[in-house]
């Protein structure tokens, strides 16, 4: 069975089911629900007890319990650019917003990345009287770039210099 296979059936057990994605991460739980929903619909993985959860929650065979745990092929099926128009507006704020976050978080940490393995993200529903917003907040470590080579008083990795 393909992981694509797999997140159709899945689909469609929660459509048949009327299923909220609060619901299928209340039963599966043990991480965020942006984690969660991303392994059902296959570019991150569950791990054991989560893949059980879930295989018992969806009535799913032994080998679909375990294909939930493998490692997936994260990005796959992707067109670039993202052509629904919501995932396209994530990709527009980093093509626009990105160079200014680059930007200032070296200059706030220095030569690196954020990471996006060690990472946390939250979102939430704000209220607004001219109309409700989308609240996105992540965190990821800072991850400085290693100087490959470096002696004597020559700083091994990027961190800010001072």
């Amino acid at each position: 069975m393909k992981r694509s296979d797999l997140t159709e059936k899945l689909l469609d057990i929660k459509r048949e089911n009327g299923w909220s994605w609060k619901h299928i991460c209340g039963e599966i739980g043990g991480h965020s629900d942006v984690l969660i929903v991303g392994a059902i619909l296959g570019q991150m993985k569950l791990t054991k007890p989560q893949a059980a959860a879930a295989a018992k929650l969806f009535g799913l065979s032994r080998v679909e319990q375990a294909l939930l745990n493998e490692v997936p092929m994260r990005g796959e099926g992707m067109t670039m650019p993202p052509t629904d128009p919501l995932i396209y507006r994530f990709y527009e704020l980093v093509m626009i917003n990105g160079p200014a976050w680059k930007a200032l978080i070296e200059e706030e940490f220095g030569d690196g990345i954020m990471s996006a393995i060690d990472f946390d993200m939250t979102m939430q529903r704000v209220a607004d009287p001219k109309g409700d917003r989308v609240s996105i907040g992540m965190t990821g470590k800072f991850l400085p770039y290693k100087y490959y080579g470096a002696t004597g008083n020559n700083a091994p990795l990027g961190y800010k210099e001072e």
